[in-house]
């Protein structure tokens, strides 16, 4: 059986990958940040150069909202920027083949066109609210494919996801993605019978946000057939909402009937921010979680870990 590093194996896409039905056709192993310390570049080229994996996927990193991007962009920076080095540069030095680096549509630029593509990457200014983390995200998708383009026996390809939830999410205010950041408040609003829920901005700024098992289900594909996928290759729906439609779609699984309220003083990100996915239609994959099932799912975790 082949085996698997998979950093970020705690974390909520880590989880999702080992839950996978095809996971069981690999030996993954995913040491914990206390096992291994992915900014100990010492100590991850040592383990990677025992352990030998036949494919490394790389999902770790300090990741976060708008409000703990904002209130630690030095962390964000330089936390995921050791990281992403430690982990491609180890596993090259070890010698792996067949590595999949994900990183996140924050690295797109601010201002450009929608839908995003694979091209735009570095082509204008970034958006400064999770800027620190995008420079990060960007450095170590750059380095996959330089080492592509240096060493053509070495498949180090880059999945870029749009906006994530589901299962194994965080759903601490202060640290929390838009979905559980809304399902938290407006289960509270509930649970404390409240009228209101207030949402930042006008609540018309436009996110697409994928299913954290779908996720899952391509990174596996992408694991069987690397050679396959071209260099960097956007994953998501190819559709998006409202911050207004996710805050309405959530109150109607967790049946709050409530108003909302705009709080326009405070930052809202990017207006948009959707993916063009021609290139993952055209290697065959697409999402098949529709949103209100996987809220309804992610709602039924959130209950039943997080709040019992």
């Amino acid at each position: 059986m082949p085996r698997l590093f998979l950093t970020g194996g705690s974390g909520m896409v880590g989880r999702n990958i080992q839950d996978h039905p095809s996971a069981a056709n690999w030996d993954i192993h995913a040491p914990s940040s206390s096992e291994l310390d992915l900014t100990d570049m010492a100590a991850v080229r040592s383990y990677l150069a025992k352990n030998t994996p036949d494919l490394v996927i790389h999902a770790a990193g300090r990741v976060g909202g708008i409000q703990a991007n904002m209130a630690h962009p030095v962390a964000f920076l330089e936390a995921n920027t050791a990281i992403g080095r430690n982990v491609i540069m180890g596993a090259y030095a070890a010698g792996v083949r067949s590595f999949l680096n994900l990183a996140s549509t924050c690295m797109y630029p601010r201002a450009a066109p929608n839908p995003l593509t694979e091209n735009m990457i570095l082509t204008g200014e970034l958006e400064p609210t999770n800027e620190g983390y995008a420079l990060s995200k960007i450095m170590a998708t750059r380095l996959c494919e330089y080492i592509g383009r240096e060493d053509r026996t070495a498949k180090y390809k880059t999945l870029i996801p749009c906006n994530l939830y589901g299962p194994h999410d965080t759903f601490d205010p202060a640290a929390s993605h838009l979905i559980p950041a809304i399902i938290h408040k407006v289960h509270t609003a509930k649970a404390q019978g409240l009228d209101t829920v207030e949402i930042w901005g006008d609540g018309t700024a436009r996110r697409e946000f994928m299913y954290a098992a779908d996720l899952a289900d391509a990174v596996l594909r992408a694991a069987s057939d690397i050679a396959a996928l071209p260099a960097t290759m956007n994953i998501g729906l190819g559709t998006d909402y409202s911050i207004n439609d996710y805050y309405a779609t959530i109150a109607d699984v967790i049946g709050w009937q409530g108003t909302f309220t705009h709080d326009l003083s405070k930052p809202v990100g990017m207006k948009q921010k959707l993916c063009d996915v021609s290139r993952s239609r055209t290697w065959g994959w697409a999402a098949p979680t529709e949103l209100r099932d996987g809220i309804a799912r992610t709602y039924e975790f959130y209950r039943e870990k997080v709040t019992a």
